[in-house]
């Protein structure tokens, strides 16, 4: 996700442009004004300061929040894992009574058979009633036989009952093991709900703070206009007015083509990411089979009936798939699948391998944006959908994708690399493009776009998936 401070507009409000009345009556006020107009500057930037540390804080507890449902996710997939570990050890077991009966029927088949033929009886009268030595001999070799027939049952049978004693030990341990991936589940699940609760108080906590000290900058601009009246001469603000306006032209010229030369890359890309049904496959592939990264409860809703149902089996998330393409050809794929989305609105906890999905809702001041009614991406889902033509699939948690691939000192960025903020890359991710440019997915009431490259809290690695 990442909520960041944007930059100031590089044209400021335009200023007052008085009438020759008004020049004339401000002369004598100049000299007297000059101490108030530079405390109030400084009051102004001070505010400032405090509005772009507020949103950096609160950048931390959303990705704070998304690491949480990661933690989760992974928690789930080991109790699944763990579980069927019981039901195939429950059947080894069952295996081994079923070869226990075999076998005890087989040892009471040989006592009957023993017992109504006499064999020990039959084993004195053999000599008694032999016609010479060599019938002697012949029937010790039968009494032979039947000895070790019976030595042979005895131990199949003791064999079986010490298989079934191994099996029966090893269910126990697998329920054991099933039992304690399910506890570890439900303690991420809690840990899941206690980080979106505390995001939830930062972000109130930063709404009320923002509010007051807009209020104090608002009121203390307004002292500064009044002050700058006198300050700098109203005269001179007819000079200031003039240049205002023809910087404020080439400004807005400079936008509109930005923004149009934007669109035209947009739309281009879009057409190749559409045209380019290998990485569609391909992020498909990477997406299958694997948790929604918004899943708090474990469940699934059927929009149809309105009922519930637990979430099946699902894989972990892995980045470690070797891509299906590699050099300048997977850094412009991936280039080209975030392009495509620009303009696509920001939602907190949006997007996988597949495109823009519905956030998360925190009961503030997100939800007053409606990301979570949103179907849109945060910054660490628009990163998970730019790698995912190449078959890779990333964590969605700028912290974890800070340690997804190669990691580079940020000063050697180069085109299609990871460039993260915050500590330990906590608060936000984007994109490089080359040229100073990056592409990002910024904040609640945002939209994907590109942004010149902001140094100022930049991590220092950034992190190459492709080379």
């Amino acid at each position: 996700m990442g909520a960041v401070s944007g930059t100031a507009a590089a044209v400021p409000p335009p200023p007052p442009n008085p009438s020759d009345s008004d020049i004339a009556a401000a002369g004598s006020r100049v000299d007297e004004q000059l101490g108030a107009v530079g405390q109030l500057i400084n009051q102004v930037a001070a505010a400032n300061q405090q509005l772009a540390q507020l949103d950096a804080e609160v950048a931390i507890r959303r990705e704070d929040v998304n690491k949480a449902l990661v933690d989760l996710q992974n928690a789930r997939d080991a109790a699944d894992i763990a579980a069927q570990f019981v039901v195939t050890a429950q059947q080894a077991l069952a295996d081994a009574g079923t070869q226990i009966q075999a076998a005890q029927q087989k040892f009471n088949e040989f006592a009957v058979s023993s017992y109504t033929q006499g064999t020990g009886v039959a084993s004195v009268s053999s000599f008694l009633g032999s016609n010479g030595p060599e019938d002697v001999l012949d029937r010790a070799q039968v009494l032979k036989v039947l000895s070790n027939s019976q030595n042979a049952v005895l131990d199949g049978l003791q064999r079986a009952r010490t298989e079934q004693a191994n099996k029966d030990s090893a269910a126990r341990e697998s329920k054991q093991q099933a039992d304690a991936a399910a506890a570890e589940a439900d303690a991420q699940k809690v840990q899941a709900e206690q980080a979106i609760a505390t995001a939830r108080a930062a972000l109130q906590a930063q709404a009320d703070q923002k509010a007051a000290i807009e209020s104090q900058r608002d009121a203390a601009q307004s002292q500064l206009d009044v002050a700058r009246t006198d300050v700098a001469g109203l005269e001179g603000q007819r000079v200031a007015y003039s240049a205002w306006e023809q910087q404020k032209a080439a400004e807005d010229a400079a936008i509109a083509a930005a923004a149009s030369a934007a669109r035209d890359a947009a739309v281009q890309a879009a057409a190749r990411v559409a045209a380019n049904q290998a990485a569609a496959a391909a992020a498909a592939a990477a997406a299958a089979g694997q948790r929604s990264h918004t899943d708090i409860d474990g469940t699934e809703s059927d929009s149809e009936t309105g009922t519930t149902t637990p979430t099946t089996p699902k894989k972990p998330r892995s980045s470690t798939q070797t891509p299906s393409v590699t050099g300048s050809a997977a850094v412009e794929l991936a280039i080209d699948r975030g392009m495509s989305q620009l303009g696509v609105p920001y939602s907190w906890g949006g997007g996988d391998e597949n495109g823009p999905t519905k956030g998360i809702r925190d009961g503030g001041v997100a939800d007053s944006f409606g990301d979570y009614n949103k179907v849109g991406f945060d910054c660490s889902g628009l990163m998970i959908y730019a790698f995912a033509g190449l078959g890779i699939s990333l964590p969605h948690y700028t912290g974890y994708q800070y340690t997804a691939g190669k990691q580079v000192p940020s000063s050697d960025m180069k085109r299609g690399d990871m460039l993260f903020y915050g500590p330990n890359a906590s608060q936000h991710v984007a994109l490089y493009l080359g040229d100073g440019k990056m592409l990002e997915a910024p904040q609640s009431g945002s939209v994907v776009k590109v942004s010149p490259v902001r140094y100022d809290g930049m991590t220092p690695y950034a992190v190459r998936m492709v080379s």
